[in-house]
């Protein structure tokens, strides 16, 4: 079983910042995998935000491009996701992913206008 533990989410103003962090219970299968954040908004469905591979390229929605940054320490077993200049319409639950499957019990962010 693996476990990914998010963290970093909260209230923001529109134009702020906060860093998302997700870190895995065994390296093993953090190591060899991608890794994602997807979100998910009321009435919505879950979407891909961010993903990086173990080799570390990445792809990102059309709406968070320039945004968002992505990226992983594989010694820390942590996939991050950097959310700069956030607007009100990137308030969801945030939820790390790892490719085999697994996912994390979400973190919230609200950005107020």
């Amino acid at each position: 079983q693996v476990q990914l533990v998010e963290s970093g989410g909260g209230l923001v103003q529109a134009g702020g910042s906060l860093r998302l962090s997700c870190t895995a219970s065994r390296s093993i299968i953090f190591s060899f995998g991608a890794m994602g954040w997807y979100r998910q908004a009321p009435g919505n469905q879950r979407g891909l935000v961010a993903r990086i591979t173990n080799t570390g390229s990445t792809d990102y929605a059309d709406s968070v491009k320039g945004r968002f940054t992505i990226s992983r320490d594989n010694a820390k077993k942590t996939v991050y996701l950097q959310m700069n200049s956030l607007k009100p319409e990137d308030t969801a639950v945030y939820y790390c992913n790892h490719q085999s499957g697994y996912w994390g019990q979400g973190t919230q962010v609200t950005v107020s206008a």
